[in-house]
């Protein structure tokens, strides 16, 4: 026990990271959104909801980028939202807050998985997927063990490869065609069948056009200059994806009928298939298996970093705060991701685990909208040195806590007993930390004593 205390102190985590890698950790967590799952939003608010939903959500996720990187260059040590609570919130809504971040990415490293087994079924149906899968996620969590210079890197080349594939799709069908353009631009949108209604039902699903982008803020304490990382990594990569969610629905809604598109699972490669064109097919099924492994890959790194930083903070078992000699990674928490990943990949259903992953998301930014708003009192302009200032301050977290009230409520009209169920496990955690856990909190190291206390606390 001792030598792990000593080697807590000695080592930290290693600043190697730069904006490409924050690009890399956005987007390659997120971009899989576009081959699959933003879709099913067309049942709720038909094509021109899910796209409409698609820029208001983000709107609300550029806000929350901005609130982020206020917050994140500010804070002395990794964990990201987690951290920020805890300097902000204290102990029981850090817990959470890391708790939700967990389930976050797991749940949605989960769902990459299911989706990585369904479509290895294309190729025949006699493929038993399990074995690769496993396979899959040992070889990503192995990377991850090795370091995260590694499995950003490797991040960045994959994430890459997808939405080259994206393009070829794009360029294939107005160029390479011999009756011209594929698209039926008479018939790309149903409209709003359902009114402003049904734009907020879809907006849950205009989240998957961007969720994990708030992930970039646990990468915080790994970069190289995180002043400059996080806002160039992540402004790019919210533009990327913007670009990437408009032309998805652009090709998908051109090429498919509103019906099939609507419960596709993978309507990106099933909108290439209608092209007719074996290279197209080929690329765009390369590209749905590559932006599952990226998102994966990326929810390993973001939720081995939360569990990493509760175990630090003594909020759970600090079993899982130790760091590798050798690669300065959270090893242990790392390897501890692995089961519980394929335990709900292997026993949940798509939609069950994705909306999940949501509500645990959305709970995570009206926290993160509430800290700015509190941030900025306890330390004003001025009080407290900055890398970087959220402009309009307090309008983005208005924006924020607006749009996650009307999706909250989007989410309660077809999945009203997890969006219960969801807050219900996180009262029933609230309460097994206050009971069982908080006495074991040494409060001596849950702050840094280098921080500076603001006035009137």
């Amino acid at each position: 026990m001792n030598s792990d205390v000593g080697n807590k102190k000695e080592l930290s985590l290693s600043k190697v990271l730069s904006p490409k890698h924050i690009w890399a950790l956005v987007v390659g967590i997120v971009l899989v959104g576009d081959f699959m799952g933003w879709n099913f939003g067309i049942a709720k608010g038909g094509t021109l909801g899910v796209l409409i939903a698609c820029w208001v959500m983000g709107i609300m996720y550029l806000s929350l980028g901005l609130i982020n990187t206020e917050m994140a260059t500010v804070i002395p040590e990794a964990g990201g939202q987690y951290s920020m609570a805890k300097y902000f919130m204290g102990p029981l809504a850090s817990f959470n807050i890391g708790l939700m971040l967990v389930f976050q990415y797991i749940m949605l490293e989960a769902a990459d998985a299911l989706v990585v087994g369904q479509m290895l079924k294309i190729i025949s149906p006699d493929i038993n997927p399990i074995p690769f899968i496993i396979l899959s996620l040992l070889f990503l969590t192995f990377i991850n063990y090795r370091g995260v210079h590694g499995t950003l890197t490797l991040n960045f080349f994959i994430t890459a490869i997808s939405i080259i594939t994206l393009v070829i799709l794009f360029v294939s069908v107005f160029f390479f065609h011999g009756n011209g353009s594929l698209l039926n631009l008479k018939h790309i949108s149903t409209g709003l069948p359902f009114g402003f209604i049904g734009i907020i039902g879809a907006l849950q699903f205009g989240l998957w056009f961007y969720l994990g982008l708030e992930g970039g803020a646990l990468a915080a304490n790994e970069c190289r200059s995180s002043s400059r990382s996080l806002p160039v990594g992540t402004v790019v990569g919210f533009m990327t994806l913007l670009i990437a969610g408009t032309v998805t629905w652009f090709l998908t809604t051109g090429l498919m009928n509103t019906s099939d598109l609507a419960t596709s699972t993978y309507p990106l490669f099933d909108a290439a298939k209608l092209t007719g064109m074996s290279f197209v097919i080929n690329a765009l099924f390369i590209g749905t298996l590559f932006s599952c492994l990226a998102s994966a890959n990326g929810c390993i790194n973001d939720a081995s970093r939360a569990w990493y930083s509760m175990s630090k903070d003594t909020l759970i078992p600090d079993v899982f705060s130790a760091l590798h000699p050798k690669y300065k990674t959270p090893y242990r928490a790392i390897i501890f991701m692995l089961p519980i990943a394929l335990v709900f990949g292997f026993a949940g259903v798509l939609d069950q685990i994705v909306t999940f992953s949501i509500i645990s998301a959305i709970l995570v930014y009206i926290f993160t909208a509430y800290m700015i708003i509190k941030f900025r009192k306890m330390y004003p302009l001025g009080r407290l040195k900055r890398s970087y200032i959220s402009p309009l301050h307090p309008f983005p977290a208005i924006i924020v806590l607006g749009l996650c009230i009307l999706a909250l409520f989007g989410i309660y009209f077809g999945y009203w007993k997890n969006l219960l169920g969801g807050i219900l496990f996180y009262f029933i955690a609230s309460i097994w930390f206050v009971k069982r856990r908080y006495k074991f909190v040494d409060k001596k190291i849950f702050i840094q004593k280098s921080w500076k206390r603001p006035d009137g606390y």
